[in-house]
């Protein structure tokens, strides 16, 4: 965007959008960096990607578009080719009678306004977008998954059907290269955490996790089976001719949109080998721990704790839970070049920059117990333990902690005060546990309300009666007004709450994304006392509440009365 710095920092300063001192920062950030000021200013967090693009639009003189949420004819969006829209950023989104209307992330560019002129015979005119209004129409172009397949399946069959003897060759045809290219591309535009190919006795079943929750994607009939599972062992450089053993492995997908690694487990079943793989998204920005969904006390529990210089962090939950999530969080608000920070990992999930990761081999007798005794060895300031199963890596952690480490690692308890009667019962002493551990995050993942369609509603009192049955509603409602969260005069029915309805940007599911419910609590001098007693994990938890903590519960009903979640998110995620 050919916009000079002071022409942009006097518009930016007439409209109020940002600050006049951060303005001046991100300026000089800009001039010793050489970027453009706008760069600068998103990077930073300044300025909000939308409010920059009406500004420049303003100075450029052309329409601002917002296409987050727009549907456009597909006879309209195809007058633009796919590769074309794709190469050069430009998407057509209207048309009445020979004009065309078209949003750019450049609209300057005259000469690609003048090649689309010329190949569609129409006036252009541009208008300005976000990126993410230009990767929303991009997602338009991708055809349905059955449409898709429609004109492969069959042809795939065929040939499967006369290769099947040689899977290496089968896994190079074309059309089952592109039965797997496909399923891999709609995970990724469906944000799917996993993929699941499951062999049954009619056909394959084929289905992402979105948001936590396992969909039906597809159903690929079974003599295609051979071939995709073939191809998926040649993209993870597995054993072509091995059926009985479980396999793992792991292969890379890159594009100028995303960098995705997949996991791959491959297991033996009654039906033939089924697939699990894993998504991860290694070029999404990092997390923060507000993102994440952490606020207030617990918050600053956490942001407090964590820049101690030993003692161990502990998250728990159930496997599912982002516990690991929590963990790379934490590290990379840790990873800086003044200390060396190594890890033990089963699996290595993400890479990170400047860290020592190291991958679990319980076969050779690379175990977290036997990785963490050579880790001490490589003069670590920050560890990090995938998982602490048993008694052995749970001593070793402790006397790293106690002996100047910061130890990171998960427990699998239900709560936070939980995870004390779990240390003792696999052999820690009471008061090395209490002198040691600095605080226990316990968590559960929810899924997120789409912003797009909830609908508002409130609760009758029949409803409460039920909600009552499960959970102490009068506590959580005076928790809910100390947090000045409600008015203090209210009462459940009178709260205005949200439920999911469904619509074209959360896939008619109603919900989009998803946050964590926490607990955390410091371990303070009186519940270091408790622990030295070996009190119960109620008497552990009663007196962290009365410090100030709130459970699961309570936070998911701070989030509820926020709007970000719906109820039957908390029923089901904290139902025991």
């Amino acid at each position: 965007m050919k916009i000079k710095n002071e022409q942009l920092k006097e518009f930016l300063l007439d409209s109020g959008l940002v600050e006049k001192d951060a303005l001046e920062k991100a300026i000089l950030k800009a001039e010793k960096e050489k970027e453009q000021l706008g760069s600068v200013l998103l990077k930073e967090e300044i300025i909000a990607e939308t409010d920059l693009r009406k500004v420049y639009a303003h100075i450029l003189g052309v329409p601002f578009i917002d296409l987050t949420r727009q549907v456009v004819p597909p006879t309209v969006l195809q007058i633009i080719p796919e590769a074309i829209a794709k190469k050069a950023n430009i998407v057509a989104f209207d048309k009445t009678g020979t004009e065309l209307k078209v949003a750019m992330i450049h609209p300057e560019d005259l000469q690609t306004i003048d090649f689309i002129k010329k190949k569609t015979g129409l006036r252009i005119v541009p208008c300005l977008t976000t990126q993410e209004g230009i990767r929303a129409l991009l997602r338009q172009y991708e055809r349905s998954l059955k449409a898709e397949f429609g004109d492969i399946i069959q042809k795939s069959s065929e040939e499967v059907e006369e290769n099947k003897e040689d899977l290496a060759k089968v896994a190079e045809d074309l059309p089952v290269v592109r039965i797997v290219d496909t399923l891999l591309k709609h995970a990724i535009l469906q944000s799917a955490s996993d993929i699941h190919i499951e062999p049954m006795e009619q056909g394959v079943l084929v289905r992402y996790r979105i948001d936590g929750i396992l969909h039906n994607a597809m159903t690929l009939p079974k003599n295609v089976l051979s071939g995709v599972i073939a191809r998926i062992k040649v993209l993870t450089n597995l054993k072509l001719d091995e059926h009985r053993l479980p396999q793992d492995g792991r292969f890379k997908i890159q594009s100028d949109e995303y960098k995705i690694s997949f996991r791959v487990s491959i297991l033996p079943v009654f039906d033939g080998e089924k697939v699990v793989m894993r998504l991860l998204d290694e070029s999404s920005k990092g997390l923060t721990l507000e993102k994440m969904g952490m606020h207030g006390a617990a918050l600053e529990t956490i942001q407090r704790e964590i820049r101690k210089p030993n003692g161990m962090i502990l998250v728990t939950g159930p496997t599912g839970s982002g516990k690991t999530t929590t963990l790379y969080t934490i590290v990379d608000l840790l990873n800086t070049p003044e200390v060396n920070i190594s890890t033990v990992e089963d699996p290595v999930e993400y890479r990170m920059q400047n860290i020592n990761q190291t991958q679990v081999h319980a076969k050779i007798g690379m175990t977290f117990a036997a990785g963490l005794r050579s880790l001490l060895r490589q003069d670590p300031d920050i560890i990090m333990v995938g998982e602490i199963r048993d008694n052995e890596t749970l001593e070793i952690a402790i006397h790293a902690a106690m002996t100047g480490h910061l130890v990171l690692s998960t427990l699998h308890t239900n709560s936070a005060a939980g995870a004390i009667p779990r240390m003792l019962d696999m052999g820690a002493q009471p008061f090395l546990v209490a002198s040691t551990t600095n605080v226990i995050i316990a968590q559960r993942l929810v899924r997120r309300l789409c912003s797009d369609c909830r609908e508002p509603y409130k609760l009758d009192e029949k409803s409460v009666a039920t909600l009552k049955q499960s959970y102490n509603m009068d506590a959580i409602l005076a928790i809910l007004i100390r947090l000045k969260a409600v008015s203090q005069t209210t009462t459940w029915t009178k709260i205005q709450l949200y439920k999911p309805k469904g619509c074209g940007q959360c896939n008619n599911e109603g919900y989009k994304g998803r946050l964590g419910i926490y607990e955390v609590f410091g371990v303070t001098e009186e519940i270091e006392k408790l622990i030295v007693q070996t009190a119960s994990s109620d008497v552990i938890e009663k007196k962290a509440k009365e410090e100030g903590m709130l459970t699961m519960i309570d936070d998911g009903f701070y989030k509820v009365v926020q709007g970000i979640t719906a109820i039957d998110e908390i029923l089901r995620v904290t139902k025991e």
